[in-house]
């Protein structure tokens, strides 16, 4: 019996491993790809009728239009598969996902168990509060309720944050990023902490817009970048040389302009975040390092 376990087991892992080196072959031979899209990031949402759109929808779609030149393919349909914050890592690695193209953290945990591709974004991960709160900074959170996103690490960010010692705030969770504002919209949370392309997004496309803002320090500085199976460098390579190229031609630059300095859908609301100079330097120098390696160097 032990034998046979042993034979099945690695039959297994062989299976696990050629199917995680063959996206690209797999591509070909079915003329599909499955997309992971996100329902409310700040990059990545839904507007209804499983349309989805967003910076990060529109990179992806410019990868996979060349991944099909690249397998001569007359055409290629994408799948969209949604995802969220606790199960985005999960569908990739079992092969549900192909690529995921929502608003995920590269770091060195998350890179044990998938690859990410050159960093197209990088996230300064802030706090939203109703305007007339009072709240400007960490310190005023002591004794409040603050929402986060269940599978996210903003309020482990949060608590590790040297102004955050000593304040005594109490965690509620969303499930998705939709569900996090909402606690902050209906009062049941005072603060809201995540990337801040969520924050404005979700305040930007919000029946009031003017009763929110994004205040007090950042709390870290994270490159984002779009995910795939680890162990598939020829797709991986693939994925990168067209970012890469985006990044060359100027439009990777008219598409972050395209989302957030002009009016968005469903209701042609601004985001109004310019380039940061953290993201223009990744863009400089492509390269898929960790948020460890943008930490403060002490």
């Amino acid at each position: 019996m032990k034998k046979t376990l042993t034979v099945l087991s690695l039959a297994l892992m062989a299976a696990t491993v050629v199917h995680a080196e063959d996206t690209l072959k797999k591509i070909k031979d079915s003329g599909t790809v499955t997309m992971g899209v996100r329902e409310s990031s700040g990059l990545s949402y839904t507007i209804g009728d499983g349309k989805y759109v967003g910076f990060h929808i529109d990179v992806c779609h410019h990868v996979l239009e060349d991944v099909k030149k690249q397998l001569g393919l007359a055409k290629l349909e994408i799948k969209y598969q949604p995802v969220t914050s606790q199960n985005r890592i999960p569908l990739v690695q079992n092969g549900n996902v192909d690529i995921e193209c929502g608003s995920t953290t590269n770091n060195a945990t998350r890179q044990k168990d998938v690859a990410f591709a050159v960093t197209t974004y990088v996230e300064e991960v802030r706090i939203a509060v109703k305007a007339n709160s009072g709240i400007t900074s960490i310190a005023q959170l002591n004794g409040k309720h603050v929402a986060t996103t269940t599978g996210t690490t903003s309020v482990q960010t949060l608590r590790k944050h040297e102004r955050a010692t000593g304040v005594d705030f109490k965690e509620v969770f969303g499930k998705d990023h939709a569900d996090s504002f909402l606690l902050l919209e209906s009062g049941r949370a005072d603060a809201f902490v995540m990337d801040g392309s969520i924050l404005a997004k979700n305040i930007a496309t919000s029946k009031a817009p003017a009763d929110f803002k994004i205040v007090g320090e950042v709390l870290s500085v994270e490159p984002i970048g779009i995910m795939m199976r680890k162990d598939d460098p020829a797709f991986k390579k693939a994925v990168d040389d067209s970012i890469k190229a985006m990044i060359k031609s100027g439009e990777l630059a008219k598409t972050y302009d395209k989302w957030f300095l002009q009016p968005i859908p469903p209701a042609g609301a601004k985001i109004g975040m310019p380039l940061n100079e953290a993201t223009k330097n990744a863009w400089a120098n492509p390269n898929d390092k960790p948020m460890e390696d943008y930490a403060p160097k002490k």
